[in-house]
């Protein structure tokens, strides 16, 4: 039983990978007029699909609405009892059924049409009523479908999925949506709060920074490095920062001074040390501590005078790594 379970699966995944393969070797013109009609839209992007076919519409509206498109879904039976209203003439609608022939979704084109706007249609069936009536026709015929009896919508659904995707993540690459424009649409995940956070705002600031001068014996800024509990030390004249020194460094002094009694921590400091500014995202001192294997920097302003400090442990807490 295990293994015929196995070969069952294995034959659907490779089903719906052949559909999504052949849905490649058919994107025409009508692909790029699609993305033309959305990229000109002024308005949103409203999809429409009963069904599973709804599910997949509103998997496609999230998907253009956290890219850099404005979209929303619309069940075809609450739209034709109010909810219709959504769309406005600003607007285009993707109307998504297999079979081209929704009776839900045919019972709102005339009123759709009757407000000028443009409607893609997303069938299976070129020659179909939807596909007809369409400004634009997306083609997501499949041989089969995954389902034994060829019934259950399976691959039928995933090619439509893909073309959803292709579509705004074409648009996505077209209008240079970036890193940081995504981020701003997904302020509450993980992706968000990595690119969202700044060094500002996670820093240790004030009496809380390890700040001695060059002059101070070793032991005594060790004292310090304990107290403040950054793993470091910083050193500066006059606030602008001369120098850093790590309980790395100690480890490497201590192999090289057996007797470390007389000696100041100006001596021993790591001279034009790595710094970042305090208006760069977190990630950004993440990328650094892993590019140069270090685990704290001092922030600093342009003019090298001292405003904070970070450690791994602090971009910890933040929940950066």
């Amino acid at each position: 039983m295990s293994n015929s379970l196995l070969q069952s699966a294995k034959n659907i995944i490779l089903a719906e990978a052949k559909a999504v393969t052949m849905l490649a070797d058919s994107l025409d013109q009508n692909f790029i007029d699609a993305c033309q009609l959305i990229q000109n839209c002024i308005g949103k992007v409203v999809l429409i699909g009963m069904g599973k076919s709804g599910h997949i519409a509103r998997k496609i509206a999230a998907t253009l609405a956290s890219t850099g498109t404005p979209a929303f879904a619309v069940h075809p039976g609450e739209a034709g009892h109010g909810d219709l209203g959504m769309i406005t003439q600003e607007d285009i609608v993707i109307t998504i059924s297999y079979s081209g022939e929704s009776n839900e979704i045919m019972t709102l084109i005339p009123i759709i049409k009757h407000l000028g706007v443009f409607i893609i249609g997303m069938t299976g069936n070129v020659n179909s009523s939807i596909s007809k009536i369409s400004d634009v026709h997306l083609d997501v015929n499949v041989e089969k479908e995954a389902c034994p009896h060829n019934l259950a919508p399976t691959s039928s659904t995933t090619v439509a999925l893909v073309m959803g995707d292709a579509l705004a993540i074409s648009l996505l690459t077209n209008k240079g949506f970036s890193v940081d424009d995504f981020a701003r649409s997904h302020p509450s995940g993980a992706l968000g709060r990595r690119l969202l956070t700044f060094v500002s705002t996670i820093m240790k600031t004030g009496n809380d920074i390890p700040i001695v001068s060059a002059d101070i014996k070793l032991l005594n800024a060790l004292l310090v490095m304990s107290q403040k509990t950054l793993g470091m030390v910083l050193i500066t004249d006059n606030n602008t920062l001369k120098g850093i020194f790590t309980d790395g460094d100690l480890r490497r002094v201590l192999k090289t001074h057996p007797n470390i009694q007389n000696l100041t921590v100006g001596e021993v400091m790591t001279h034009n040390c790595r710094s970042i500014s305090a208006n760069k995202p977190a990630i950004v001192a993440v990328q650094m501590m892993d590019k140069f294997n270090i685990n704290s920097l001092p922030v600093v302003d342009d003019n090298n005078q001292i405003l904070g400090a970070i450690n791994t442990h602090t971009l910890m807490q933040a929940k950066i790594i």
